[in-house]
């Protein structure tokens, strides 16, 4: 059987799945093995083939248009049945690259040991997990799966809360001898704050989670909460924390335990198409399941 000279070859369609589900085409170069020339000269192939764009530039990545959805859809079930061909019997096993991008607490405690047991399940599952504390970005990121602080309003994604949690006050009990003991939150004036540092923070959750709170003298401040941690037990001041850290350290003690605390919410955000990636639909039951297992 003759192939038409304008049939999108199949490397052409599967390397444009890699740029719809990554947003970029150095992120999907990585994963193909090949070079950015190479998957900007697929994509043109396949656009070609198919009289329309595919890809549309937004602000910092790629998006799928109208007609992309349709080539999705194909090569969605061309891989799917490619997989089935591959796998035989062992057609449940998870293979590919994953990448999350999470807060550094949500990583440690959580996202590292569930990838860690995903990854007993299906070893033929790469995963990278890269360290973010910011709010949901609005285009595709590179990533498959974000992880953000409180509840996301991002258009064409899917979103689900897969974690509760609070920020309450803690320090260290020798702080507490040394510098007394806060009666009320408005007390804290008297007492600095171990946070993040308010220029640098970009998720609103947080930044209303400070000001709740009365300004507070000079004090130690980091981009990392497990500075936070350290800080606070080492008596630099009343540290701001995730209940799930402050509760575990055996060197802290909670602070106006039952006056203050600000609920929030760890999310899990991907696009549309997400959810049908057998990776990122692995990788989210995997968080789930993890966190519900574990006792909070």
């Amino acid at each position: 059987m003759n192939t038409s000279a304008a049939d999108p070859p199949l490397d052409a369609l599967m390397t444009f799945l890699s740029v719809a589900r990554l947003g970029r085409y150095t992120a999907a170069a990585d994963v193909l093995g090949v070079n950015h020339s190479t998957v900007s000269r697929r994509i043109v192939t396949l656009e070609t083939a198919m009289g329309g764009r595919v890809l549309v530039r937004t602000s910092g990545s790629w998006e799928v248009t109208a007609l992309g959805r349709r080539a999705l859809a194909i090569a969605e079930r061309i891989e799917a049945s490619v997989r089935e061909l591959v796998d035989g019997e062992d057609a449940d096993v998870v293979h590919g690259m994953v990448r999350v991008s999470a807060p550094d607490a949500f990583t440690a405690v959580f996202l590292a040991p569930a990838m860690t047991r995903l990854r007993r399940t299906h070893p033929g599952l790469a995963v990278e997990l890269l360290s973010a504390t910011q709010r949901v970005r609005q285009n595709r990121s590179g990533v498959d799966l974000e992880i953000v602080v409180g509840r996301p309003r991002v258009r064409r994604a899917y979103a689900t809360a897969v974690c509760a949690y609070a920020l309450r006050l803690y320090a260290a009990p020798d702080y507490l001898a040394a510098h007394g003991i806060p009666e009320t939150v408005a007390g804290l004036s008297a007492h600095p704050l171990v946070y993040y540092v308010e220029s640098s923070l970009q998720v609103d959750e947080l930044d209303r989670a400070l000001q709740e709170l009365p300004d507070s003298p000079a004090s130690v401040r980091s981009t990392s909460v497990f500075a936070h941690v350290e800080a606070t037990a080492a008596g630099a001041g009343i540290g701001l924390l995730p209940d799930f850290l402050g509760d575990a350290d055996p060197r802290l003690v909670r602070v106006l335990d039952g006056a203050y605390a600000h609920p929030l919410a760890y999310w899990a955000v991907t696009r549309d198409e997400g959810p049908r990636n057998p990776a990122v639909a692995a990788t989210l039951d995997a968080i789930t399941t993890y966190i519900r297992e574990t006792p909070q």
